[in-house]
């Protein structure tokens, strides 16, 4: 049936206020769902009309829609503004189950569809609507179209179960992780610089080279493979090149908790002088130790304080007072036994990290089943 037998149009708009307050959509990819972008006044608005959305409304981005961006608008959006660009759709109830579109709009098939609907030069293609609203979609009676939704729900909820039980893993043998560094009643207020030994950044940059680079996550998340740049990409006349066990962070968003130990496949990548490098004294403390320790939320604030900067998001933390940080350093017992603990962690990670693809892949099929009939 073609979607324009289900869906109108909605052509509900208002006058922008200039004192008053708005709040404004946005759209995430790939079904990801309608969000809020922003509260704005009227002024930040500079519009005269706005169009105005209500929960239930089918809503796509027309320059995104061949990419996933559409979705129902959820309760708290109800009564927000958007721009020509986001047209929104009443649903036939008699005929429709709305969450029966919101799930047939997660499938390949559908998005396929809203490409086919789209046209335009590059960067300008914008969906047509009277394309999309000619669109063909299966559509069985209203009674099976709950059916089929109160089966994927229920089989999309034990995979989110699965999910939350992976996330509940890894935060509490996070937590115990913890538990060990800072459980140490025996651990001794240690200086940084008797722990780590700072790094220079030798590397001669060369215009007619291509350099891979890291970066580090905020909020413990981590060291990770960055882009690669030419030589003539940046101003950089010197890079560092880290090494696998090496301590790395950015000095201007250390205080976020952007720390790690350089994990082996970001070996031999590059930073910039603004991301100090430290060789770590593995007599003294193992990488497994430092890791932990400033990879932990409450530390972060601890840190924050040795920053420097008018600005709070442009405090700075510099290398001098990085090693003038004193950490609780455990018995080097205790570090061995973190030690055996992270390697089963590492253990647990990668069979997770297998069956990762496979919880990917399950809603997609089961959508694909469904709207088959083969559920």
């Amino acid at each position: 049936m073609p979607l324009g037998e289900v869906l109108k149009k909605s052509e509900e708009s208002v006058s922008i206020d200039p004192n008053a307050l708005y709040r404004e959509v946005t759209i995430k990819l790939w079904g990801k769902g309608v969000v809020v972008r922003r509260e704005a006044s009227g002024t930040e608005i500079a519009a005269p009309r706005r169009a105005l959305v209500r929960q239930g409304q089918f809503i796509l981005s027309r320059i995104d829609a061949r990419n996933g961006a559409f979705g129902l608008v959820p309760e708290l959006l109800d009564g927000a503004v958007v721009s020509n660009d986001f047209p929104s759709f009443n649903l036939n109830l008699e005929r429709l189950e709305p969450r029966f579109l919101e799930w047939l709009s997660k499938t390949s098939a559908f998005i396929d569809l809203c490409k086919a609907a789209s046209e335009g030069t590059t960067n300008r293609v914008r969906l047509k609507e009277e394309k999309f609203l000619a669109m063909a979609i299966p559509l069985q009676p209203l009674a099976e179209q709950q059916r089929i939704v109160a089966r994927i729900d229920e089989l999309a909820a034990k995979i989110e179960e699965a999910l939350g039980l992976r996330r509940q893993t890894v935060e509490e043998v996070e937590a115990l992780c913890r538990s060990i560094v800072f459980g140490d009643s025996n651990a001794v207020p240690t200086p940084m610089y008797e722990l780590v030994k700072q790094r220079g950044h030798d590397v001669q940059v060369k215009a007619n080279q291509t350099y891979h680079f890291a970066g580090v996550y905020c909020f413990g998340k981590g060291v990770f493979r960055g882009q690669k740049k030419s030589g003539m990409d940046f101003a950089y006349k010197q890079l560092g090149q880290l090494k696998a066990g090496n301590f790395v962070y950015p000095k201007l968003m250390a205080w976020e908790g952007a720390f790690g130990v350089v994990p082996q496949e970001c070996d031999g990548l590059f930073v910039s002088p603004e991301f100090p490098i430290f060789e770590i004294i593995k007599d003294r403390v193992l990488p497994e130790t430092v890791d932990v320790y400033f990879r932990t939320p409450f530390v972060w604030p601890l840190i924050a304080g040795e920053s420097t900067g008018t600005n709070v998001r442009r405090r700075r933390l510099n290398p001098k007072d990085f090693l003038a940080y004193k950490i609780p350093l455990p018995t080097m017992q205790t570090q061995l036994r973190l030690r055996q603990v992270m390697q089963k962690v590492m253990t647990l990670k990668l069979l997770q990290a297998e069956t990762a693809a496979e919880l990917d892949a399950m809603l997609p099929s089961i959508l694909d089943k469904a709207f088959r009939g083969a559920i």
